[in-house]
């Protein structure tokens, strides 16, 4: 039953035409128009703001890690000086 529900979920992918997953580039189509150009620059633009979004993300993450090793360290020394 569970494989009858797969099949039935991928048959339309199966018989569609094949230039339904072909984008510009693969399918023949201009790739030196203004639309194409756009679009690497649109991949383009949002790979950068994904890249600094995660970086930012990441340096605060070892910001903090080190921050909790520091007040953690200096918690220790502070008991240990305690007679």
């Amino acid at each position: 039953m569970k494989l009858f529900r797969i099949i039935l979920f991928f048959a339309p992918a199966m018989f569609a035409p094949a230039n339904v997953f072909a984008c510009a580039a693969c399918f023949g189509g201009n790739i030196d128009s203004p639309m194409a150009d756009g679009m690497n620059w649109a991949i383009l633009t949002l790979g950068a703001v994904i890249t600094t979004v995660l970086g930012a993300f990441l340096t605060f993450l070892i910001y903090a890690i080190r921050k909790s090793e520091a007040l953690a360290a200096a918690a220790e020394q502070k008991n240990s000086l305690k007679p």
